[in-house]
Parts: structure tokens; C-alpha cells; sequence
């Protein structure tokens, strides 16, 4: 049987692309539905058919955003050979990504958590969760260099992934200030060189 209703007259994909670029460039609040319709090049009512509100159509760039450009950052963890290796992958990555040319500079996710005052309290819940999650992905590879014998068994992993995430959220916000990309390439070197003393050091009994 036939689909009822008349077909869609945009590429959804490409819409949503679009939609997230506004998003990470001018965050929720200030992101307008004039500002979105216009990037996606469709009408508000084909904007709400097809996503069901503006907080529906964000929902899927931050899960867009997630799949690509946070996949660039956090996706070599894994494989990196040993966790030293991992952290300076995930911050060089973050430098070449926050500063990339045609794409707006800084973390979609981090940056809308900044400007949050239009989101209701379940988005703002969300976006918390999204960056813990960060954390938790750096955290487990720390674990797995401690379980190997990479790191001694004292190394603090947690507080290691919430410096070197704090870090990373510090770069973001350079970024969108304007700092170029061997700016945060020298913010990342500088938080590589505490790895040494971190690994080193010896807990309180």
C-alpha cells in the first residue's frame, strides 16, 4: 500500500546537518526558528512535521554531532596502544577539530551546555549526561592501563580523565573566543606534560 500523505520535499539528512551547524555555532537559545528553517531551507511547518519541535530537532543534531564529529575526538581511545598515547590522541584530535576551517570552533555539546538558559530541565539533564559520558569513556581506558600494568595500580583515574576532560572543555571555550589551532595544540602539550607526575604519583596510606 502506498504511503499516505504527500512526501517529504527536502533531504532530511542534509537538513539535519544544517540545523546542527546553527546549533553549534549559536546554541539552543539563541539559535531562532527563522535561523534554522532558513540553514535547512524548509518551512517551520515541514520543520515541526518532521522533527516535532525545535527541542525534538535538537535532540537529533546533538546525536548527529555525536556520530561524527565527537566519533573524530573520542573514537581512538580504544585503540591507542597505551593510555599515554590515548590522551594525547584525544587532545591533539580535540585542537584539530575545535579549529577546523568551515565548521563552527568548539564543542556543539559543551558549548550549548554553556548556553543552556532556553533549554528545560529533562535537555539540560541530558547534556550533563553527554559530557559525564566523556568522562567515563576516558576513565575506563585509564582503568584498562591499570588492570595491564601500563599504571601503577594508586593512579587516580578518575580524577586523571576529569583534568584532562576539564581541559578539553577549557579548549572549547578558547576556541569560540577565537584561539587559533597551535594555540590549543600548546594547551594540550602543556596538560601532557603533567601525565609523567600523574602516573608517578604515590596516594596517602
Amino acid at each position: 500500500m502506498p504511503e499516505r500523505g504527500r512526501p517529504r520535499s527536502f533531504d532530511r539528512a542534509r537538513a539535519l546537518r544544517r540545523a546542527m551547524e546553527v546549533f553549534w555555532a549559536k546554541g539552543y537559545d539563541s539559535a531562532s526558528m527563522a535561523d534554522l528553517t532558513a540553514a535547512m531551507g524548509i518551512a517551520a511547518p515541514s520543520l515541526y512535521a518532521a522533527f516535532g519541535s525545535k527541542e525534538g530537532l535538537f535532540r537529533e543534531a546533538l546525536r548527529l554531532y555525536g556520530s561524527t564529529e565527537g566519533l573524530g575526538i573520542w573514537g581512538g581511545l580504544d585503540a591507542a596502544p597505551t593510555a599515554r598515547a590515548a590522551v594525547e590522541g584525544f587532545l591533539t584530535a580535540t585542537a584539530d577539530a575545535f579549529s577546523e576551517p568551515g565548521k563552527p570552533p568548539g564543542c556543539m555539546v559543551v558549548l550549548s551546555a554553556v548556553n543552556a538558559t532556553g533549554t528545560g530541565p529533562d535537555l539540560c539533564r541530558d547534556l550533563r549526561q553527554d559530557r559525564a559520558a566523556g568522562i567515563a569513556l576516558l576513565r575506563a581506558r585509564l582503568e584498562r592501563a591499570v588492570t595491564e600494568g601500563e599504571l601503577p595500580p594508586g593512579f587516580d583515574c578518575a580524577a586523571a580523565a576529569d583534568f584532562y576532560v576539564t581541559v578539553q572543555q577549557g579548549m572549547s571555550i578558547r576556541a569560540r573566543d577565537g584561539a587559533p589551532r597551535e594555540s590549543l595544540a600548546a594547551t594540550a602539550r602543556c596538560a601532557l606534560a603533567a601525565w609523567d607526575g600523574l602516573a608517578a604519583h604515590k596516594p596517602n596510606i
